[in-house]
């Protein structure tokens, strides 16, 4: 026997061509099949993450004032009554928790112009306001001057004000003058360039040599995934990650590239790399086990923060000692204690020994870090 097939009839032109189905229909594209999302590569993530940018602002140009005489059967000369012009709108800078870089900033932006007035003593209306996102913790520079600091979600910077608006021939009506003709046009807006520089966010900043293990540490304790390779400066980008706890507090942790010696004379992207490191609230050195005498990684590792910025190096902090799953890492441990004076504690990244140490001295660097933001009065940074 032979299974017997099915055919769906096909339907024919005129011509007797059979009719194809277009792709881009919407009835007909729920057949195809998903496309999945492709995993962002380290490298093609430096075309997304942008912690740089020059941005033009101008404010919105203000509406000319009305210019008109009021008219009406058995009224004819009523006298003027053109209304002013609105204002324009003001472009605004405004902290956004859900931007990560300033890749969607435009290099220019210009505010809503207002409107002309109009008759009847009518005022035009406003300009309305411009927002600008940009990411928590941008800095916001003008020839060279801070001229604001975008460190809590929600605040905002007026970057460039709107024009006033122009006065109606109405405004200029007096005694002596009972039919003027005279009305203004609106002012422009401000026009400024400003530099916006971002600075990554975070309580906890990962510092450490290439090929310590801070990708590998960050994706065991957070949900984050850098990248991870053998090969150094695999991280070109900050990562964070964010850590949570039972009693619903988040400790964001920052993966910061790996750092090389002359970091502080830019040498290998150095000062686009320790810019990231001046808004951590503590630190966490992470030190190769493996590697003979690893306490001078330590050393020079501090030396660095502080030729960058005098009393960086001087944050809480507290020493990881990575690897310890490998022989010699056992053998350095000790020594590696004996050498310095902050607490050391042996993990690994890749088996997941002793994270939980981690995690616990963790959240009391978070917890002093709150108490002393309230005892000063300020409100700690939350995630």
């Amino acid at each position: 026997w032979q299974p017997v097939v099915l055919l769906s009839p096909v339907p024919l032109r005129a011509g007797g061509r059979p009719v194809t189905f277009s792709t881009t229909c919407v009835r007909c594209s729920k057949n195809r099949r998903l496309r999945q999302k492709r995993i962002i590569s380290e490298r093609k993530l430096t075309r997304y993450f942008v912690d740089h940018r020059k941005v033009r602002v101008v404010g919105g140009q203000g509406g000319a004032g009305g210019h008109s005489f009021y008219s009406e059967p058995r009224k004819i000369f009523g006298g003027p009554d053109g209304g002013n012009g609105g204002d324009g709108g003001h472009v605004i800078l405004k902290a956004d928790q859900q931007m990560k870089s300033l890749s969607s900033v435009l290099p220019f932006y210009q505010g809503f112009h207002g409107e002309r007035g109009g008759i009847k003593n009518c005022y035009g209306a406003n300009g309305a306001y411009l927002y600008v996102k940009v990411p928590v913790g941008t800095l916001v520079k003008e020839d060279g001057k801070v001229v604001a600091d975008l460190t809590q979600h929600g605040e905002e910077y007026v970057a460039a004000y709107g024009g006033a608006g122009g006065k109606g021939n109405r405004f200029f009506l007096s005694n002596e003058n009972r039919s003027p003709t005279t009305f203004t046009p609106g002012e422009p807006g401000q026009e400024r360039v400003l530099h916006l520089e971002l600075k990554t966010t975070a309580h906890a900043g990962l510092v450490g040599f290439p090929n310590a293990g801070k990708s590998s540490l960050l994706r065991a304790i957070s949900r984050a995934r850098p990248a991870v390779a053998a090969y150094p400066f695999t991280t070109l980008n900050p990562h964070v990650g964010i850590v949570h706890y039972r009693d619903y507090e988040q400790v964001a942790v920052a993966d910061i590239p790996g750092l090389i010696k002359g970091a502080h004379q830019n040498r290998g992207l150095g000062m686009a790399f320790l810019r990231h490191i001046e808004r951590c609230r503590f630190l966490l050195y992470v030190v190769d086990l493996s590697v003979s005498q690893p306490w001078i990684q330590l050393e020079d590792l501090k030396y660095e923060l502080e030729q960058y910025q005098k009393g960086l190096s001087e944050r809480p902090c507290v020493v990881i000692g990575n690897k310890i799953d490998l022989a010699q890492s056992r053998i350095n441990l000790p020594l590696l204690k004996e050498h310095i004076a902050d607490r050391v504690i042996a993990l690994s990244a890749l088996t997941g020994d002793n994270l939980e140490e981690l995690l616990f001295c963790l959240r009391e660097l978070y917890d002093a870090y709150v108490k002393t933001e309230q005892s000063r009065g300020e409100r700690p940074v939350k995630w």
